[in-house]
This record gives C-alpha cells, sequence and structure tokens, in this order.
C-alpha cells in the first residue's frame, strides 16, 4: 500500500511518504491531545491530512495506528535498546516517526527498506527533525536487523500503561489479566446479529454460531456492505457481548421500550426484532441520523429523541428501558487500542459519576414494576459492579434481578455470583486468537419496585 503518485513531477514526493507522514501527526494528536483514531479517522470529518489521502493509503494509516497501539510498550523498549542517549525531552514528533516506522518495521507487511527510506524522507521534508535524519536511519537499521528477536518478546503487560495493569490485576488477577492483555495484540473477530434463521446465514456467509445465536463470521474478502444479506437487512454488525443485555430484557413484546445512548441502533434493533414499540434516545443529533439509517436498511421503525437523557419528560412511563452508558470503554481495547492511550483512572472516576446520574434517570422514567438494563463497556469496577452496588444500598425503589444461567445457556461462566454479567475480552477463548474473545461488558438488571 502507498500513497497514489502526482503525475511524473519530479518535484512529487515519494509514494508512500504522504501517508507515513499523515500516520505521525495522527499518532501525535492521540499521544499527545488524547485525541480518539475514530474521530482522526473518520471518513467526513476525519484530520484534514488524513481526508487527503486514497483510500488504500488511508488503510494503510489505520493499520499503523492499529500495531503502534497494540504493540506501543514493545516498541518503546525497542526503541530505547538502540539508542545510545534519551531523546531530547521536547522531540515528541521524532518519537511519534520512530514508532511509525518501527511499526511498520516489526509488525506490517511493509519492506523493512522502505519503511526506512520513508522515515528518513518524512524527517528530512521536517525543519524540526532534519538534524534527526542520520539517527533515524541507524537506529530503524539496527531495529531491523533485531525484529526477529523482539517479536518474540512476551510481556503482555509491557503494552499497556500501568494504570490498566493495575486495575486488570487487582480486578482479575494475575492469570486472567495476562489472558485480557495477550489477546488485544490480536485484532477482534467479526460478529453479526441476524434477524431469523443463523444456521443459514452461517453456511452463507462462512462462519460459527456462538451460544447465544451470534454468527462470528470466519474469512470473508468482499468489503462488508457487499456481503450477502446486507443491502436488505438481514443481519447487522454487533459484538456478542454487546448483544446480551438486550436480549436479557425478559418477554417485552408489545411493551414501550426506551433504548437510552442509543446509537448506532444495535441493540435498537435487537428490541424491535423482539416485539417492542422503541423509542431510541441519543444525546447527539448525528449520531441519531446514523441510527436512522441502519434502521431503514433493516427495515424497523422506532421513534427517535434527540437531547440529554436527563431532560426526558415522557407523557407516559416506560415499561421498560436500556442503558448503555457513555464509559471508558475499556472493554474494547482490541477494536480501540488507542483507548489505553486517551483515558486514565481519573477518567473512570468522572464516568462513573455520570453514569450514575444517568441510572438515577433512567429508573424514574420506569413505571413500577418495569425493566431497567444498565450496561456499558467499561473493564472497571468502579464503572460497574461497585456502582450498582451502591445504588442499590442507596435506592430502595428497586431490586436486582439476577442474571440466571437458564438465560443464556453455554455463556453461564459470564454470571458474577451476585447475577451481574460479566464479560471480559479473554472469554470465549480459542485456539485461533483471531476468532476468540468479546469485548468486555457489565450488565445489571433491576426492576423498579
Amino acid at each position: 500500500m502507498s500513497d497514489t503518485k502526482a503525475g511524473e513531477n519530479k518535484s512529487a514526493p515519494p509514494a508512500g511518504l504522504q501517508s507515513r507522514q499523515t500516520a505521525m501527526r495522527l499518532l501525535g494528536a492521540v499521544i499527545d491531545k488524547k485525541t480518539p483514531v475514530d474521530a482522526l479517522t473518520d471518513n467526513e470529518h476525519g484530520h484534514p491530512h488524513y481526508l487527503m489521502l486514497a483510500s488504500r493509503d488511508r488503510a494503510l494509516v489505520r493499520a499503523i495506528l492499529g500495531v503502534a497501539f497494540r504493540h506501543r510498550g514493545d516498541i518503546e523498549a525497542a526503541l530505547k535498546h538502540f539508542l545510545d542517549r534519551p531523546l531530547p525531552g521536547g522531540a515528541k514528533a521524532l518519537k511519534h516517526l520512530l514508532h511509525v516506522a518501527a511499526a511498520q518495521i516489526l509488525y506490517l507487511d511493509v519492506p523493512d527498506h522502505a519503511a526506512i527510506y520513508l522515515a528518513v524522507a518524512a524527517a528530512k521534508k521536517n525543519p524540526q527533525l532534519k538534524r534527526f535524519a542520520g539517527l533515524i536511519n541507524a537506529i530503524l537499521r539496527r531495529l531491523s536487523k533485531e525484529a526477529g528477536t523482539i517479536r518474540k518478546m512476551q510481556d503482555p503487560f509491557i503494552n499497556a500503561p500501568r494504570w490498566f495493569n493495575h486495575m486488570l490485576l487487582e480486578t482479575y488477577g494475575k492469570e486472567k489479566a495476562e489472558a485480557i492483555l495477550a489477546v488485544q495484540q490480536y485484532e477482534p473477530p467479526l460478529d453479526i446479529t441476524v434477524k431469523t434463521d443463523p444456521q443459514m446465514w452461517t453456511a452463507r456467509l462462512g462462519g460459527r454460531i456462538l451460544p447465544n445465536g451470534t454468527v462470528r463470521l470466519t474469512g470473508f474478502e468482499a468489503p462488508l456492505t457487499e456481503l450477502p444479506g446486507f443491502a436488505e437487512g438481514a443481519w447487522w454488525v454487533q459484538d456478542v457481548a454487546a448483544s446480551l443485555p438486550a436480549r436479557l430484557m425478559g418477554a417485552i413484546k408489545g411493551q414501550r421500550v426506551a433504548d437510552l445512548c442509543s446509537a448506532p441502533g444495535g441493540k435498537t434493533a435487537q428490541l424491535v426484532l423482539a416485539g417492542a414499540h422503541v423509542t431510541a434516545v441519543d444525546l447527539s443529533e448525528n449520531r441519531l441520523k446514523r441510527l436512522k439509517y441502519n434502521m431503514a436498511r433493516l427495515g424497523f421503525d422506532v421513534k427517535t429523541w434527540a437531547g440529554d437523557l436527563r431532560k426526558i419528560t415522557p407523557d407516559q412511563l416506560f415499561d421498560a428501558v436500556l442503558l448503555d452508558a457513555p464509559c471508558s470503554s475499556t472493554g474494547t481495547i482490541r477494536r480501540h487500542p488507542d483507548v489505553l492511550w486517551i483515558k486514565d483512572e481519573n477518567d473512570i472516576h468522572k464516568l462513573a459519576s455520570l453514569q450514575a446520574e444517568l441510572l438515577n434517570h433512567a429508573i424514574d422514567l420506569t413505571r413500577r414494576g418495569g425493566t431497567i438494563m444498565f450496561s456499558n463497556c467499561s473493564l472497571a469496577p468502579d464503572e460497574g459492579e461497585k456502582l450498582v452496588g451502591k445504588l442499590l444500598d442507596t435506592r430502595k425503589d428497586i431490586m436486582l434481578m439476577p442474571v440466571l444461567p437458564q438465560e443464556i445457556p453455554g455463556l453461564e461462566q459470564l454470571i458474577t455470583p451476585e447475577g451481574f454479567l460479566r464479560t471480559t475480552p479473554a472469554d470465549l477463548p480459542d485456539d485461533n486468537p483471531r476468532l476468540s474473545g468479546m469485548d468486555g461488558f457489565f450488565a445489571a438488571r433491576l426492576k423498579r419496585l
């Protein structure tokens, strides 16, 4: 993969240079400004330099960023090993450029000589980095010679920040923590929820059926939107863990159900499929537009409401409410490896406070005897078990409705002793790590008294 050539002009930049420069800029935006990769690589509103690239070069930038974050600790340790002295304190751009090049040499199918040449070329084009061109060349050549040895180093804890490692060890123990971090080095599999007949779609698309009926695709070459069943709305993309909370809502056919924080609409679609009359709520009008598009493709009719859910005043309380609350997203580190480098424990505490406020309002939106399903994709107990435990201690108008083993046959191991649902990226292991695991999720089912 390389940049599209700008004609035969001799002054044109080397093929591939713009994508490497863009990768360096975006890596810096994540590390230095805590900007999510998804925002930077959005095909409509992303970083200007990213939007200037051809589609194949955008794919290369995303691939570089993916491995750069999955293996950030390994790359950092390797570069330090080859440096005679530490980099200057303010040399952030130099460090980002070295990480981009090292990611290609160590983990991508890019010729080493091309990665090195383009890194040096990028340095020479940058007034701040021009004087480091020789150093960059020397470090990367040494790195290339020992790449095989570096790739064999196995310490999953090196690729996550200390605060995250501490949280995992304290919460899950050393063995589970190691398993979570080990599988994080691989991109996650692709799961879909089908309207009907998962056996047929498994055979047609190539995959396997998971215990809850989710279809896990095991290999496809065509773009997702060109796969059979997409255009006619026969299925939608949804991680197996994300599909579980809505499945645990109980018998909701004919009921008025609110899906709070609903976009992009995977859970909304499940609720409609179960026969509920759904009102989809989201703070963002733009995200609701995406949900509406998805519902139209699926042939589902839902009401929508854009705004802060704390300001909703329905004429009639809902029979059931699903709140998939905004969180630290630490359960999605396979899907979004940059999360570990843009969030920290302070974010967890702030988000837990917001979630508690939203959950209290979600309860107030539910009629007596109604169901409240609270979920999020965080691995931190402060955003899950501890949060709900405190709520149950303070609000006497709710009770926990424990998840029962017979409700998720084949996945009973995901139920905690208290009756919560807790998943991690290390669950659903497989001999092929690229087909194993699920997003980390927490869910609690409550009843309004």
